[in-house]
């Protein structure tokens, strides 16, 4: 019997883990994946953080690199290593959890080979799990490669012809400026009044304005945090318009259906497209956690994520709290947060002075 169990070896998972040791509580970490960074060496090559160095750090140790770079994906999966290493945070691989089910006292967490039991659970499984695609996509040719976003590394996945890339996201952006710059005639399906911001601005990056201005601290349950949280994200760092403005880029508005090779857009029907990346998001799936309450958007009903059944916590959600509280460096004040709030309720007494 464990004191805590966490489900998720992310940063969300490894930050509670950091404050969980700190604590000197007996604790878990459980994790679908073979490895640490798993999750982020899975995603295309390309990619680098919105985030300077100076906005990446985990509760205890600095992300080591300069001020004012962008990490890359190898970058993020070595420092996560590193991390545990330096904390020797408990963590069981190759644990997909199936089942969590409340008894009296203690919660029972069944993956497909092994059950854990536990007094406390905290879920850091993060935002992205059940990879969304348009119904349309089933009537789509078997031939036509259709690769969802989660699952692209490179235009060398693809065959050769015209590509599509529907979603207008940072994902969505992102991959498409990487396909087109190899040349190939590439579509873009999605909307193109989308705003974009530069990652730097006047000599300092966009996160430092973001942090003066108090953007970052901004919380979901006021006016302001309410808007943010609901409205459409801007693009950070790519210049849409001028990706829009390619040669060999053309934008064909929203995907409407489709018939074999026949793809039909507000713009019209093209059927010379032999690649499809579905840079189309996610859906929550909290479906293997018995008797939880969830909102209208998907997501499990908490606060500052403690939720409303004893022992049950979450941590890593998208404005779980704030604009960062899904990001590497925004989950520290979240997992801070949950730290104390242990601290208060669930400790022996005799404890609190000596760690508080």
């Amino acid at each position: 019997m464990k004191d805590f169990i966490i489900v998720g070896a992310g940063q969300a998972g490894l930050s509670m883990g950091y404050y969980l040791k700190e604590l000197g509580l007996d604790f878990l970490i459980v994790d679908a994946n073979s490895e640490v960074g798993a999750p982020w060496l899975k995603r295309w090559d390309s990619l680098r953080l919105f985030t300077p160095t100076e906005f990446n750090h985990l509760p205890g140790m600095e992300f080591p690199c300069e001020k004012g770079y962008y990490p890359n994906k190898y970058e993020v999966a070595d420092y996560l290593k590193s991390y545990v290493a330096k904390f020797d945070i408990p963590i069981e691989f190759n644990q997909k959890i199936t089942s969590v089910k409340k008894t009296n006292d203690d919660y029972i967490i069944k993956s497909d080979h092994k059950i854990f039991k536990t007094k406390n659970l905290i879920i850091a499984t993060g935002p992205f799990h059940t990879p969304y695609t348009p119904k349309c996509h089933t009537k789509i040719s078997k031939e036509i490669i259709q690769i969802h976003s989660e699952h692209y590394k490179n235009p060398d996945q693809l065959q050769e012809g015209d590509t599509l890339v529907v979603g207008a996201g940072d994902s969505g952006v992102q991959i498409l400026d990487d396909i087109s710059k190899t040349g190939c005639n590439t579509f873009f399906s999605g909307n193109t009044n989308i705003a974009s911001i530069p990652q730097e601005f006047l000599g300092k990056t966009l996160w430092w304005w973001f942090s003066k201005i108090g953007f970052l601290t901004v919380n979901k349950y006021t006016w302001i945090g309410k808007k943010l949280s609901n409205g459409v994200q801007p693009v950070i760092g790519t210049d849409v318009k001028t990706l829009f403005a390619k040669k060999n880029v053309t934008c064909v508005g929203r995907t409407l259906d489709a018939n074999g090779d026949d793809i039909v857009f507000e713009e019209g029907t093209i059927n010379s497209i032999k690649n499809i990346i579905w840079a189309t998001g996610f859906k929550p799936n909290f479906n293997w956690i018995e008797g939880i309450e969830l909102d209208d958007t998907g997501y499990p009903v908490n606060y500052r994520g403690v939720s409303n059944t004893k022992g049950l916590y979450y941590i890593g959600l998208p404005w779980l709290y704030t604009r960062g509280s899904a990001t590497l460096g925004g989950v520290k004040k979240d997992a801070q947060h949950l730290r104390n709030y242990i601290l208060k309720t669930e400790l022996n007494p005799s404890l609190k002075p000596a760690l508080s």
